[in-house]
């Protein structure tokens, strides 16, 4: 079947080729992992007369690794921090009246706004920047990382992460996971530590441990020196003991149904004691009742 010319990949085009598009190479044809949307055709809400779209067209997730990140850390954030808006995928705008300057973090947490519905995030609505935010599909590009960082920065927004869940963005031999705190307008990197014998990172901000735990981020409670449990670990667990209380409730009821045809079967048994013993009792006092008769005939 002959192949489109536009579909080919090349170095050239792809250096060519819009950021937006990410994807892979199969045999030298390019395929996308998204198709983005012109803006106009998105929903959003107007505020002051301004338009804010609610989507920048690239999806949720641009892989299923990075779609797995965002869900787990959303989850699992949500659980930890349920005082906090825990939002995946949903555009941040810094700037009142500017809908074209915002960012797409995949996950952001603001402590004490509390869940609700947002078509988007209006730091001038809100009344404070994101206090954490996660890029969980870094751009390859390092100047695009910078840029992007700067941006998270004039923001003020207090950590800004990075998780390369692929590993296939950072150099190799480099950490996947990356925190960064801001300070004085510029954001430090955040040294790793161990805790309880596992190399980690801590955030203040979110006062978690974090840490790489194969394609995923696995968070840790200090407050309980324990790993926090993904949201389908947890629900996996209710399951199981759902199923032992289940299990137990029916051994429950099984033995007191026995009890209980045990007590009909033992009541069947003295009844028919009883019964025999009545019966005996009344052929003995037929008998003693026929030798008086006769002892009477014998004294005549």
């Amino acid at each position: 079947m002959p192949v489109h010319p536009q579909a080919m990949a090349s170095t050239a085009n792809l250096q060519t080729a819009p950021v937006a598009h990410a994807g892979e190479v199969v045999d030298g044809v390019f395929y996308p992992s998204s198709v983005p949307r012109p803006v106009g055709q998105h929903a959003g809400d107007v505020v002051d007369g301004v338009f804010y779209p609610c989507s920048d067209g690239r999806g949720i997730a641009q892989n299923n690794w990075q779609g797995q990140v965002i869900l787990h850390a959303a989850g699992d954030l949500g659980v930890m921090h349920p005082e906090a808006l825990v939002a995946a995928a949903v555009l941040v705008y810094p700037e009142k009246g500017n809908r074209y300057r915002r960012s797409a973090p995949d996950v952001l947490v603001a402590l004490g706004l509390g869940m609700g519905r947002r078509w988007s995030y209006k730091v001038w609505v809100e009344g404070k920047p994101p206090d954490w935010v996660l890029d969980a599909a870094p751009s390859p590009v390092e100047e695009d990382r910078l840029s992007k960082q700067s941006e998270y920065a004039a923001m003020g927004a207090r950590e800004y992460w990075l998780f390369d869940p692929k590993g296939d963005v950072f150099p190799c031999g480099t950490p996947r996971l990356r925190g960064h705190a801001l300070e004085s307008g510029e954001y430090r990197p955040l040294e790793s530590r161990l805790e309880d014998g596992v190399w980690m990172i801590r955030s203040e901000v979110l006062n978690l441990g974090v840490r790489a735990e194969g394609d995923l981020l696995r968070f840790w409670d200090p407050a309980t020196r324990r790993d926090v449990w993904h949201h389908s670990e947890a629900v996996a667990v209710v399951g199981q003991a759902k199923v032992r209380a289940d299990r137990a409730r029916a051994q429950q009821e099984a033995a007191r149904a026995d009890r209980e045809a045990a007590a009909r079967l033992d009541a069947g048994a003295r009844a028919s004691r009883d019964a025999a013993a009545r019966s005996a009792a009344e052929a003995r006092i037929a008998e003693l009742e026929a030798a008086l008769q006769r002892l009477a005939r014998e004294s005549e």
